[in-house]
């Protein structure tokens, strides 16, 4: 039996080798690979150049990029007419291939890459041979991943050679590792157009789910190849059960949100909408306030904290449903006090890099996808316009909080705020004057007093029918994009309300 061997990642090989080697098998492998083999594991290795009688050429470029390699990959050993071939050349066909790529995403993820520098690391080589055996997976196994070298060697030693079922299961992993290695170099040249006539998304399954977004859907959670960071990347789960699909959307908006503040923040998210936000002296603080909010929608929610958690605000979360509560870290006493509830996933941020924004949004509709720039830059109050009244300092504080968290709600979006806090909150709703009715309503049942209270729409009112329900419960602060055909009704109903208003000129759905 032969096997021709070229990785780039080492990891795991030592073991393979010898344990292909002691079972009588034939080593052929190339360049750095050959090296490792003879020199650090001391294995007796046949180099490709023997066999192609032809020496590498352009530093490395090519090696097995050679008749003599691709024919011992894909000869059919069923086929008279293949063995004959191989016996006229005096050609020994291959019973296994095992390549593993150049690390390209890792390169040109790399700040301040050049392109020539990434361009380098496409492998061409490699691909090639891998596919071959993909194809010809009947007569000789691809194999790419190191975590399978370990199955493949225990069939091999068990039943001395591989069943079809294994064959053709390392043959669509390696045609999946060789389109995703693909899409991400594709995925790289793209990303100089803003929307490429071809579209690929190289993407890696990071978690199998228990089930959807309902217990009858089958889920998965896969992140785009090449990413710095992904939603759970350099997270590590402390406690609690397996995260759910609701769980991992529902944490993706919480996180998304708290990205928006730099001060002490708590961000309280239930079905992908904000149900509390504030912003504190402390993260305790702001946690108080973020509850109080909505205690009720917020039982059973994802909690987002972006400070550590001590020990007493810990034995508060502990007294709260929470499903998931994700924080840069916890104090042992902090984490004695959360524990004890089973039920509560709890995650530490171990994130230390700036985080990178989001290429491209995606939104999966029939047949295809809707692709858009990502809504990730936020007006602040220097380029907005006045329309009437004159803020003060501490209406320009909830102002502009009230709008870093309108964008993050399902639109129609109202958003009304009291010192740095919501308190009520409208979201996904057909009607912008039923979005306001419904904050209003929030607010009230939550004991909150609406008078001095700031509101945000992430798009323009059309009529003044919306603002006057918030003005006439006492809101005395809107900030909204404007550009409606009636602004100037409601600036009017604004002003004679004596309260005041800003626009932003840029509105914010979220559908």
């Amino acid at each position: 039996m032969r096997a021709l061997i070229s990785t780039y990642d080492k990891t795991g090989l030592d073991v393979f080798a010898r344990g292909l080697a002691d079972l009588g098998w034939e080593l052929v492998a190339s360049g750095g690979t050959a090296t490792y083999l003879e020199d650090d594991l001391g294995l007796p290795v046949l180099r490709v150049e023997t066999l192609t009688d032809s020496p590498e050429m352009l530093g490395g470029r090519v090696k097995t990029l050679h008749p003599r390699i691709h024919a011992a990959i894909l000869a059919r050993r069923d086929r008279i007419e293949d063995l004959a071939t191989l016996d006229e050349h005096g050609i020994e066909p291959f019973d296994l291939v095992c390549v593993n790529l150049y690390p390209f995403e890792d390169v040109a993820a790399k700040k301040g890459v050049t392109e020539a520098e990434a361009v380098e690391m496409i492998d061409v080589g490699g691909p090639s041979m891998l596919r071959g055996a993909a194809k010809n997976f009947a007569h000789c196994a691809p194999l790419c991943r190191p975590e399978r070298y370990g199955f493949v060697l225990d069939e091999l030693q068990r039943e001395g050679s591989l069943s079809i079922e294994t064959r053709r299961e390392l043959a669509s992993e390696a045609f999946a590792t060789s389109a995703a290695y693909e899409a991400a170099i594709a995925a790289w040249f793209a990303d100089r157009e803003a929307f490429p006539d071809t579209l690929v998304l190289p993407l890696e399954k990071v978690l199998d789910l228990s089930y959807g977004e309902n217990p009858h859907q089958r889920a998965a959670y896969y992140a785009e190849r090449g990413s710095r960071s992904h939603l759970l990347s350099r997270v590590e789960q402390l406690h609690g059960k397996a995260l759910s699909f609701n769980n991992l959307n529902d944490l993706s908006a919480a996180r998304l949100l708290a990205r928006e503040f730099a001060l002490p923040a708590c961000v309280i998210v239930k079905h992908a909408n904000p149900c509390g936000v504030a912003i504190g002296a402390t993260v305790a603080d702001a946690y108080d306030k973020a509850l109080a909010s909505d205690p009720m929608s917020a039982y059973g929610g994802i909690v987002v904290l972006n400070r550590e958690v001590d020990g007493p605000l810990g034995e508060k979360l502990a007294e709260q449903f929470v499903e998931v509560l994700f924080a840069p870290g916890y104090d042992d006493d902090a984490l004695t006090a959360l524990t004890r509830k089973q039920g509560t996933r709890i995650l530490a941020d171990r994130e230390r890099r700036r985080v990178e924004a989001d290429l491209r949004n995606y939104k999966r509709v029939l047949g295809g996808l809707l692709v858009q720039d990502p809504d990730t830059e936020i007006e602040d109050r220097e380029g907005w316009e006045v329309a009437c009244g004159t803020p003060d300092e501490r209406q320009w504080g909830d102002l502009v909080f009230a709008w870093r968290v309108c964008k993050h709600v399902s639109s129609n979006a109202i958003v009304l705020v009291r010192d740095l806090a919501t308190i009520g909150i409208g979201a996904g709703q057909m009607s912008r004057v039923d979005a306001v009715r419904i904050a209003v309503e929030k607010a009230g049942a939550h004991g909150h007093e609406v008078a001095s209270s700031a509101l945000a729409s992430d798009a323009f009112f059309p009529f003044p029918d919306g603002p006057r329900i918030a003005l006439d419960a006492g809101t005395t602060a809107i900030v909204q994009p404007g550009g409606s055909k009636r602004d100037q009704d409601v600036i009017d109903t604004v002003q004679n309300a004596g309260a005041t208003m800003v626009f932003t000129g840029r509105r914010h759905f979220r559908h």
